[in-house]
């Protein structure tokens, strides 16, 4: 998982990454898993190849999800990531990379959350420095959201 100060902990989101073999019936089963488990997918992406694929979440419940498809044999890891609201106009997200560059901060993957924030859209993003790239979006006057206020969107 990232490092990072506790500061940087309370403002980051726990994702869910399921690495899993590209084969009819695999996503479907991992969330027949979380089914089970009463646990609520609140966003995911889907990556992958001829072979394997990623399959990368934000649940209500990150504990027990991990747990619930550890056990049913997934190969599961845990990372924390960052939602970020984005002005949803053109240029909101050229606004949002150039801070991102400008910090010097690298981005390994994002994706777009299901829900708004008002009249901005979410982005989920994973850095290479959590803690530099909340620094500088905060000082750019970006919005983080918190898992509360995050997940409170999908109730």
């Amino acid at each position: 998982m990232d490092g990072g100060g506790a500061e940087d902990a309370a403002m980051t989101i726990k994702q869910i990454s399921l690495f899993m073999e590209n084969k009819p019936g695999r996503l479907a089963a991992a969330c027949k898993v979380l089914r089970d488990g009463g646990i609520n997918i609140v966003t995911l992406s889907l990556a992958d190849t001829m072979e394997f694929g990623i399959v990368r979440m934000v649940v209500d419940d990150w504990e027990a999800a991990r747990k619930a498809l550890e056990e049913a044999h997934f190969a599961v890891n845990v990372h924390d990531v960052v939602a970020a609201a984005v002005r949803d106009e053109p240029g909101g997200m050229a606004e949002i990379l150039d801070v991102i560059e400008a910090a010097g901060v690298n981005i390994e993957y994002m994706y777009a959350f299901t829900a708004r924030h008002g009249e901005e859209a979410v982005l989920v993003f994973r850095f290479d420095d959590n803690a530099k790239a909340q620094e500088a979006l905060a000082a750019a006057g970006r919005e983080i959201i918190s898992p509360t206020e995050l997940l409170a969107r999908k109730r």
